[in-house]
């Protein structure tokens, strides 16, 4: 019975490591779900091609070298590095040690071998990140919405990928069995160097110990996502999939709207098939996270906080208060406690008094936005920052009638001019004269 006892406990510990990471996948599509449904059902070879290069290909990562380069190290490296779990999660139900040495023959080292390049690989581009961050601290990792918690996850997270490197390389290099196979010529032969004093025994409580850190690592690593910008790891590949696909310039209708609108100009078309009878909605715009759509909470789950959005950004760059970072971090948080609440009341959402829009996100954030695109288009992950921004907008306009005073005379106008400016339609042409 005690021979079996480290299988049945790792057994216990990879079930409550998925137990709850299979929670937290849950708690977020619930969260995601509770915004509006949309049709992104259309064109599906063409979603695929972009997530293939977005995210799968780190397409706009690497249009800046430098960070790009360094990024797909992290990415692939620690990706390809994880594939070796599966003989890790073998060797630990059935009791077995290094599984996969015995059908793979001499290919198995140059495996591990490749495994351990990445996993230097990684731990030098997690160094130079870290350097960026904290020694050299660029400009864009910083802000009155990175204090705190956001600058300390991203602390956090490199030091996991530090400590899961070490512990995969200290786990191959005192493993005699393993160093015995491929005699020494890896780079954990050369770090074994450094055990060469340690007994037989030592090193096995070593390489056990090194063994079941870094399989509890990974679980806690998993677990951790949910809390984290980077569960980016995961919603890239949705996100780009189900990103917008037309012209990112352009802004969709309201349809119970262009019906009014047809129904004045022309009854006949004012219910033709595009603009269906039941179009009728209770709310213009958005004011909290549940009038949102689903794919602007997906967006807001998936924001990696790089800041390139707001860098680009003219208004923030002028030094307004707007930040599309700033924007998407907002909703994450308003939608997370949107689903504490849930959680607390058996289901069912209680009024708390609190509303995206104003408690969150300010008028004044709102309308500093030109409506450029810029945020959009310098997202390495394609978030819409934008259309968060024009939902509120509206919301403000054609429920609350809200607008600066620059906006409603322009408005006024055009109903009153046919244009913008505050000129009669006969004196157009005056200024020719």
């Amino acid at each position: 019975m005690f021979e079996y006892l480290p299988n049945i406990i790792f057994v216990v510990v990879l079930f409550l490591g998925l137990y709850f990471f299979s929670r937290n996948l849950h708690r977020l599509y619930r969260n995601i779900n509770l915004g509006k449904q949309i049709d992104v059902s259309d064109n599906k070879k063409q979603r695929f091609i972009n997530m293939s290069k977005i995210a799968l290909g780190q397409g706009k990562l690497i249009k800046r070298p430098i960070s790009g380069f360094l990024h797909v190290v992290v990415y692939v490296g620690f990706i390809i590095i994880n594939i070796e779990l599966l003989e890790i999660i073998l060797d630990g139900i059935l009791g077995s040690h290094r599984l996969f040495s015995s059908y793979m023959g001499s290919f198995y080292g140059y495996l591990i071998g490749t495994f351990e390049f990445l996993a230097v690989s990684v731990l030098l581009a997690v160094s130079v990140f870290w350097i960026r961050r904290n020694v050299i601290k660029l400009k864009r990792f910083f802000g009155d919405n990175m204090k705190g918690w956001p600058k300390n996850d991203a602390n956090i997270i490199l030091y996991f990928e530090v400590v899961l490197m070490v512990l995969f390389i200290t786990m191959n290099a005192t493993d005699l069995k393993f160093q015995e196979m491929n005699s020494g010529n890896l780079i954990s032969g050369y770090i074994y160097g450094f055990f060469s004093d340690y007994s037989i025994e030592s090193l096995h409580l070593i390489e056990r110990a090194s063994w079941w850190a870094h399989i509890i690592g990974i679980l806690i690593f998993m677990n951790y996502l949910y809390f984290s910008k980077h569960l980016h790891i995961l919603l890239a590949f949705p996100n780009t999939y189900f990103a917008k696909l037309n012209n990112i310039g352009e802004i969709d209708n309201l349809n119970s709207v262009t019906k009014e609108v047809k129904l004045m100009m022309d009854p006949e078309t004012a219910f033709s098939n595009d603009v269906s009878e039941s179009d009728e909605i209770d709310k213009f715009g958005s004011s909290d996270v549940m009038d949102l759509n689903r794919l602007q909470l997906l967006n807001s789950y998936s924001c990696t906080e790089c800041g390139r959005c707001t860098s680009v950004c003219p208004a923030n760059i002028t030094g307004k208060k707007l930040s599309p970072r700033k924007i998407m971090m907002d909703t994450r948080d308003r939608i997370e406690e949107v689903g504490k609440n849930i959680d607390l009341n058996n289901g069912n959402f209680i009024d708390d008094g609190k509303t995206l829009l104003n408690d969150y996100i300010t008028k004044e954030e709102l309308w500093a936005c030109t409506s450029c695109n810029a945020c959009v288009q310098e997202c390495p992950i394609s978030i819409d920052p934008l259309s968060i921004i024009l939902d509120m907008r509206r919301y403000l306009v054609m429920e609350e009638s809200s607008a600066p005073l620059e906006l409603n005379n322009m408005m006024s106008n055009i109903e009153n001019n046919g244009a913008p400016w505050p000129y009669n339609q006969m004196d157009r042409l005056n200024w020719k004269e």
